[in-house]
């Protein structure tokens, strides 16, 4: 029998959740109904009797003081109503149908199938009735998404019971006498994103052989193949030419990235470049391992599950590591278009950025926390060319034993799939993640769409490591992105392996064999088990209420053997799969634009003030004579910023302080809401011992200068971590390219000089690279014409602390102390916060610039002022230059400031709103006790430095010019108001 249970609010409880639709129909434009009713519904296909059922509902399925339900009818009355109800579509992964399916077993009820959705009714008044296309508007643009939901408008959802049992017929795919356009069309007609070079090598492959491939044969070359697997745009041939110079690179990532981590012979790596994550050494019997990955394009067309799957995904990454690290932390960085874009200047086909970006944060959240790892730092930034085309990278550290990180499959293990089973989500999310999206792109790649289930990946954990423990398993590996297809692929590659895939546990009928070979479903890892342990892991997997199946073995004579019901549906060549990859030389060129003329003028700059502050041209013409009336205005307007602007609201989502590790937290201050460089916390309990984890990114400057704005990424890295007291000789970094279609020559062109520059800092800093990932094809066609995003380097870093107690935190801690400014200020506000603002070229128009020597040495210094308690607080100077630094300082301290823009070390005079808004690199603003002053100098003579003021009880930002001019004057609670209500 199948029962419908709705559960919802009573009607005399607040619905705050409807206030909250209608609040989004008034920011979309449509016209809101008088009243929302929202309930949840649940379809149970069970042998039990109507009261059974209604018990459940009462039990199971609401909070019986505040909901109501119903069984097989509504809660609510509905008459002059209009409804919308959202359902899964048939195959989406719904993680409440596994632990509605759980509970009911406990109650030893058997289910058939299960269900969930969502019920809406609209109650306009008999005045002014609803128009379907405002209901459509509604449900596609609030309360449902396409790409994964079905939407019913006024009649009840169809639920779409399990599909039966497929019928099998091997498929082969013929490409014998195929010209290329021929080739390519199949190429493009089965989503395999395979050049006509690529089609050709595999049809020149099979001719040899004799035969014509299998569907699954194909698209195993494609999963294996494809950009986001093999990376073959960064480890290809490129021939590069600019203005300047012409060079040639046979492997782009070999020559630049590894070679700066070869270079640099850091005894600490460990293991870098050929694992899931890299692994750095952390004391002498422990490790960590570090990855970050990219979650773009699923996350474009479902936020919640796109982000989600990310996470896990990256979670799933540190688990693969070695024999299985410990997942301890958790990072996030997300790039989005601007959240006050309007709706008809969206490219057709995407979601808003607010949208975007709550579903991208929920997801992040909903998996960190459940699963229990903390979410320690990140980072959020924001341009109209995000739109349609977000990033997210999700980053995990984990804790690894250092005899446990070597690992290997061996001839005669049995091949283990643990964890979910296997369904239809993720189908060709490989190949998905390595084209351009489209308006399209929603509709034709909504299979590629995971959704995850944190639960079951927590339990994976939990069954892993202590397999880990006991010597249960002699490799592992997550199956990620291709699937099963990568993960035996790549565990098999000098073995070979034979897989019976009728053996792969299904969530439900219906899937063919390729499905089930290439499925991107979640939660699995894929194990080589020695035949005597596989009864011991068995019953761990028991034990711990996660399912382990053996599909195969491993061989030894380098073949992949794919059988269903008996067939042999492949048989390819582990060579071939792995090397028989066709190189191309690629042309790359960069040819940068002229920059924009400066404009020194004070007068101007002021002309083009009135907007941005809001303030009127006779307020602005005074400012020529009180400049604080207009840059006490315009420092508000950029903390207001949304990438400068506080992310309170996003951080206090996440658990950052589950499993007991964290020092430095992401907020720090008196009231836990200042902005922290970065984090800090202790893996090995009992131990003083430490970490710092940051990031860098500033892709506002890559379309000046793509070399320089790599450069500025490491430093900025770097610059975090060193102010915490992280050691900067003990360091290391990952790279995450995000870029455009590279190929276009001058989106490759431009990537080539952000290798390049990354690798120079990375050299001069000592900071090696342990692991990366490349994103390409960021690029959003619409109208005949791409939109890319600018390109994208997210630098992310690891540094060592021998002794947490000398950590600080950026807050101010006591009025009397004294405030450095360390680093050299210079006119280099091309292309900042002031500049974006203004719209005007203030000044020289020079984008920062790294001197990286000088940047080694302050870096040194100042981790030896902190680690010699000279220092009670700093904070790096990046988005806003000086003036930010000192607001955020101060009001997170509690504490107001004043400073002399004078004594700023400075090259030259500048003008004082230079000096105030500067972001030249490596710099630092500093709190010194004045018993400390002489003890801190000595560590920074010879480098440039100098005192600038003082920290006063006051709750003001007080900033003069040398002639006690007034600059900045405002109080700290407008600045942290303008700060904290961005998002607002």
């Amino acid at each position: 029998m199948l029962y419908r249970i709705e559960a919802g609010l009573r009607a005399e409880i607040k619905d705050s959740a409807a206030n909250g639709l209608i609040q989004e129909m008034k920011t979309l434009g449509v016209r809101p109904p008088e009243r929302v009713c929202t309930s949840r519904l649940y379809w149970i296909d069970a042998e039990i009797s109507r009261d059974d059922a209604a018990r459940l509902a009462r039990e199971l399925f609401s909070d019986p003081i505040v909901e109501a339900t119903a069984v097989n009818e509504s809660i609510y009355e509905d008459v002059g109503s209009r409804l919308i109800e959202v359902v899964r579509k048939p195959g989406v992964m719904d993680p409440a149908v596994a632990s509605i399916r759980k509970a009911l077993l406990d109650r030893k009820i058997q289910a058939g199938h299960i269900a969930t959705g969502r019920k809406y009714l609209f109650f306009y008044g008999a005045e002014s009735p609803a128009e379907d296309n405002e209901l459509w508007r509604i449900a596609r643009k609030i309360l449902a998404n396409e790409c994964i939901e079905e939407i019913y408008v006024d009649r009840p959802a169809h639920i779409h019971k399990a599909s039966g049992q497929a019928e099998f017929k091997l498929i082969t795919v013929p490409l014998a006498g195929k010209t290329d356009e021929q080739l390519l069309t199949i190429s493009q007609k089965g989503s395999l994103s395979l050049t006509v070079v690529e089609m050709r090598a595999i049809q020149q492959h099979f001719a040899a052989a004799g035969r014509e491939p299998t569907d699954i044969e194909l698209e195993t070359l494609a999963q294996t193949w494809s950009e986001h697997c093999r990376h073959k745009t960064m480890r290809g041939a490129v021939d590069f030419t600019s203005a300047r110079s012409a060079r040639q690179y046979h492997n782009l990532l070999k020559e630049t990235i590894v070679h700066a981590t070869e270079s640099i012979g850091h005894p600490g790596c460990l293991s870098v470049f050929k694992d899931n994550a890299g692994i750095v050494a952390f004391d002498s019997n422990w490790a960590l391992t570090f990855k970050v990955e990219t979650h773009n394009h699923p996350s474009a067309i479902e936020p919640y599950g796109g982000a989600g799957t990310g996470i896990g995904g990256v979670i799933r990454d540190t688990m693969g590591t070695g024999l299985g690290a410990k997942p301890i932390a958790s990072t996030d960085v997300f790039c989005f278009g601007m959240p006050s874009m309007k709706n008809e200047s969206l490219p057709p086909g995407t979601l808003h950025p607010k949208r975007i970006m709550a579903g991208v944060v929920a997801g992040v959240r909903d998996y960190g926390n459940r699963m229990g790892i903390p979410t320690v730092n990140g980072a959020v930034h924001f341009d109209s060319r995000y739109a349609g085309n977000p990033l997210v990278y999700a980053g995990s550290i984990g804790l690894i034993p250092r005899d446990k990180i070597s690992k290997h499959a061996r001839p005669g293990d049995l091949i283990v799939v643990l964890g979910g089973r296997t369904g239809r989500d993720g189908i060709h999310g490989a190949t998905f993640s390595s084209v351009e999206l489209s308006q399209d792109s929603e509709m034709m790649s909504s299979g590629a769409v995971q959704i995850g289930n944190a639960i079951e990946e927590k339990k994976v954990l939990d069954v892993l490591l202590k397999a880990r423990d006991r010597g249960l398993f002699s490799c592992v590996t997550d199956c990620g992105a291709g699937g099963l297809s990568s993960a035996v692929g790549e565990m098999a590659e000098e073995l070979g392996a034979t897989v019976e895939l009728e053996k792969v546990p299904l969530k439900y009928n219906g899937l063919t064999y390729t499905e089930i070979w290439i499925s991107e479903a979640q939660e699995r890892m894929v194990l080589s088990v020695s035949p005597e342990n596989w009864p011991l892991l068995q019953q761990l997997c028991k034990d711990e209420d996660a399912e382990g199946t053996a599909i195969g073995v491993f061989g030894t004579d380098k073949i992949l053997r794919l059988k269903f019901q008996g067939a042999v549906v492949a048989e390819l060549s582990m060579d071939f799969m792995h090397g028989g990859l066709p190189g191309i030389t690629r042309p790359a060129s960069w040819f940068p634009a002229k920059p924009p003329q400066a404009d020194t003028s004070t007068l101007d700059i002021v002309l083009n003030m009135q907007e941005t502050t809001g303030l009127d041209l006779k307020t602005l013409g005074a400012a020529r004579s009180n400049p604080a009336l207009m840059y006490g205005p315009l420092l508000r307007k950029i903390l207001n910023h949304p990438t400068v602007a506080s992310k309170h609201w996003i951080i206090r989502q996440y658990d950052h302080e589950v499993q007991g590790l964290t020092v430095i937290k992401p907020l720090v201050g008196v009231k836990d809401d200042g902005p922290s460089d970065a984090a800090v916390m202790t893996p090995v309990l009992g131990s003083a011992r430490g970490f710092a984890v940051a990031c860098g990114l500033c892709p506002q400057f890559t379309e000046r200068d793509p070399r320089e704005m790599a450069r500025l990424a490491v430093d900025e890295c770097v610059r975090n971590l060193v102010a915490v007291g992280a050691d900067p000789d003990n360091t290391f970094i990952l790279d995450n390219f995000s870029w455009g279609n590279t190929s276009k020559p001058e989106q490759l062109g431009s990537l080539v000089l952000a290798c390049e520059g990354a690798t120079e800092a990375a050299i001069a800093y000592g900071t090696p690279f342990i692991s990366g990932k490349d994103s390409l094809n960021n690029e959003y066609a619409v109208g005949g014409r791409a939109i890319a995003i600018p390109g994208t380097l997210l630098i992310s870093g690891l540094g060592m602390i021998d002794e947490v107690r000398f950590c600080v935190s950026m807050d101010l801690k006591k009025a009397g102390n004294l405030l450095y400014l360390v680093g050299l200020t210079r006119d280099e506000l091309g292309v900042s916060h002031l500049n974006l603002l203004t719209r005007v070229p203030v000044s020289s128009g020079e984008i920062p610039r790294v001197d990286m020597k000088l940047g080694k040495q302050l870096f040194k210094a100042m981790y030896k002022a902190i680690s010699r308690e000279t220092v009670r607080a700093c904070h790096d100077l990046s988005e806003g230059g000086l003036a930010v630094a000192a607001a955020e300082m101060a009001f997170a301290g509690g504490f107001g400031a004043r400073i002399e823009l004078g004594r700023a070390p400075v090259p030259r005079t500048l003008p004082p709103h230079v000096v105030l808004f500067s972001e030249s690199p490596s710099r630092f603003l500093v709190e010194v006790p004045p018993d400390r002053r002489q003890d801190f100098e000595s560590l920074f003579a010879g480098l440039p430095h100098a005192c600038v003021g003082e920290v006063s009880e006051e709750p003001v930002l007080r900033c003069s010019d040398s002639s006690g001019g007034l600059w900045i004057d405002e109080p700290l609670s407008a600045l942290k108001e303008a700060w904290q209500s961005a998002f607002e």
